[in-house]
């Protein structure tokens, strides 16, 4: 059998040749200037890329450090200053007469006569009116007469007891004889003695019909007139006559505060000032207080005297009496818009190592814009004025033009 010969590889060819007209061409010198173009083209793409994307990197880093730094508030502060602005207690007071009393009628009658109007400045015991009393006229004229009829009795009973005292020495008359006419004599005695206080006490209601001044004053109410009935006694508003006020030195009753009750002074000569006297200052003397603290007010009442003998100042004029008091010890004072009112009592934000916390505070006086601080600050304290309700102790805070405190 014949072996057919082994199948030839296929011989490598090689490729036909190119033709020379286009087997290598040529890049000109526009073509290469085209690859160089695009090629930094592409390397300014990629370059701008990167750029954009490190710059958003950048910008969403610089926003989470804007925004984080939006969040923290800022707040204004304020240190407080040493001491109050004045050493001054201004305080309201009304002005009242030294003397001030109704006049009534002690006795009963109708009114004959009155001498004094209203505005009228009186000087003790001058007569102001008369009272015309026929009833009581009529009671002396009958106790006079029984007194005189008492005292008749009582001569004859001492005659009486006299002849029977003699005639006991001689055995005439009993012991019980002479003993009845002694006190015959005792008892018409003691009439007589009755109705010379009878007669007595009609004189002094008659005395009464003449109504004088007690005091040098002005006559400030005249509640009568010619003919008008007059009750004795002060029972009925009707029955005063008269209303006098001695004005020569007039009081001013104060309420002061518990707090500056301490630097109140018996001898202290506070000023006085009124509004219908501007610019013109009066000098009064505290002359008592009432020595005790009113527990509904948290008050002392004191007393103030200014006087008045040129009469310029009226009684029941509104005044303001300034005390001068002595230096506090370390007290300031800060804005009124920096107390916060809690449930728990008065508060201020301090700024402390960037951080907000609220300290409890004791005032003193009320100066209006300001108030004074007695307990719980120093003079170095980062005080937040205008602070936020919603303000609590731990709370990040930045000052107004600057950096957060304690900030690297």
């Amino acid at each position: 059998m014949l072996k057919e010969p082994p199948a030839r590889e296929p011989e490598a060819r090689e490729p036909d040749p190119v033709p020379a007209d286009i087997a290598a061409p040529r890049i000109g010198h526009r073509g290469r200037a085209g690859v160089v173009t695009a090629i930094i083209a592409l390397a300014a793409l990629a370059i701008g890329v990167y750029h954009g994307i490190s710059g958003r990197v950048t910008a969403e880093a610089s926003l989470a450090t804007t925004t984080a730094e939006t969040a923290i508030p800022i707040v204004d502060v304020v240190h407080p200053q040493a001491g109050a602005p004045d050493q001054e207690l201004t305080l309201p007071g009304q002005t009242v007469a030294f003397t001030d009393t109704p006049i009534y009628a002690r006795t009963s009658g109708y009114l004959t006569h009155w001498y004094f109007d209203i505005g009228a400045h009186v000087r003790k015991g001058q007569l102001l009116a008369q009272i015309e009393t026929p009833e009581l006229d009529a009671q002396l004229r009958q106790a006079r007469a029984d007194l005189e009829t008492a005292q008749a009795n009582t001569k004859l009973a001492g005659i009486t007891a006299d002849r029977t005292a003699n005639l006991l020495r001689t055995q005439s008359v009993s012991t019980q004889a002479r003993d009845n006419a002694a006190g015959a004599y005792a008892a018409d005695q003691a009439i007589v003695a009755s109705r010379q206080a009878e007669v007595a006490r009609l004189e002094e209601l008659q005395s009464y019909e003449n109504v004088y001044a007690p005091f040098d004053g002005a006559i400030t109410q005249r509640n009568t007139d010619v003919g008008d009935l007059i009750n004795a006694g002060a029972g009925t508003p009707n029955t005063q006559l008269f209303h006098m006020m001695a004005t020569g030195t007039l009081r001013i009753y104060v309420a002061v505060p518990e707090d500056d009750a301490p630097a109140i002074h018996i001898g202290a000569t506070p000023t006085v000032t009124l509004d219908e006297f501007p610019g013109q200052v009066f000098r009064g003397t505290l002359v008592r207080t009432a020595d005790a603290i009113d527990p509904q007010s948290r008050t002392l009442l004191v007393e103030v005297d200014v006087d008045n003998a040129a009469g310029k100042l009226l009684p029941g004029a509104y005044a303001l009496v300034h005390f001068e008091l002595s230096d506090r010890v370390h007290s300031v004072t800060i804005p009124s818009n920096a107390m916060l009112f809690r449930s728990e009592g008065l508060r201020v934000g301090v700024v402390r190592n960037g951080v907000a916390q609220l300290v409890p505070i004791t005032i003193g006086r009320d100066y209006g814009g300001s108030v004074e601080v007695l307990t719980g600050l120093q003079q170095g304290d980062q005080v937040i004025v205008n602070p936020s309700d919603a303000l609590i102790s731990g709370t990040a805070v930045r000052i107004a033009g600057g950096r957060p405190e304690g900030a690297t």
